[in-house]
């Protein structure tokens, strides 16, 4: 039996970003990007292994050197539209979220199950980590082009921050393609409530 499902859950690739190393959280769009092992060439999130953040403290101390699982940030152009209509925006440009990947199409996407597979048409397969909790970093950026609102996004993005995910087949991302969506064919842990505390 195959260990994951895939489902019929497409999503329309509708923005591809890259942010340079030298450039925090604004990712220049791309028409297509090669999704390499170590992720996108140049890529501020790029590479095999990174340094831990205050994110996995619990697992490690800051700065430990681990497995890249964040070499791709995906929002979803749904949760998008949502968190800048409780900013009080028109619309909420996703570099200005660092982003790497906006899809279309695909429901409740911020909770996809972690270890799901996105899989483009080229065949190029993202893993999904986990759901991108939102930070105080896209701020900075959102207020120099919408003033007065940088405040309002991380409450905002509550829920609908997308997910990080790093790449298991390499292969070429291009905007319009369609990807599926793969989930883990295993029921929810019974005892996840317990776990959470």
């Amino acid at each position: 039996m195959a260990a994951l499902k895939p489902t019929n859950f497409f999503g329309e690739i509708t923005f591809l970003g890259r942010v340079s190393v030298d450039n925090l959280l604004d990712s220049q769009p791309e028409a297509s990007v090669f999704a390499g092992f170590a992720g996108v060439a140049g890529e501020l999130h790029g590479g095999l292994t990174r340094p831990s953040c205050s994110r996995v403290l619990p697992q490690y101390p800051r700065g430990t050197s681990i497995r890249n699982t964040r070499q791709f940030s995906v929002l979803s152009d749904e949760d998008l539209v949502a968190i800048a209509a409780e900013m009080g925006l028109a619309s909420l440009p996703p570099n200005l979220l660092g982003a790497s990947l906006v899809l279309r199409g695909i429901p409740d996407f911020t909770h996809i199950p972690p270890g799901s597979r996105l899989q483009a048409t080229s065949g190029a397969t993202l893993v999904v980590d986990m759901e991108n909790r939102p930070c105080t970093f896209p701020a900075k950026g959102i207020e120099m082009a919408f003033p007065g609102h940088g405040k309002r996004f991380k409450p905002a993005a509550l829920g609908r921050r997308g997910i990080t995910a790093w790449v298991e087949r390499e292969g070429i991302l291009t905007v319009g393609d369609t990807v599926r969506l793969h989930i883990p064919d295993q029921a929810a842990w019974a005892h996840l409530d317990t776990a959470r505390g």
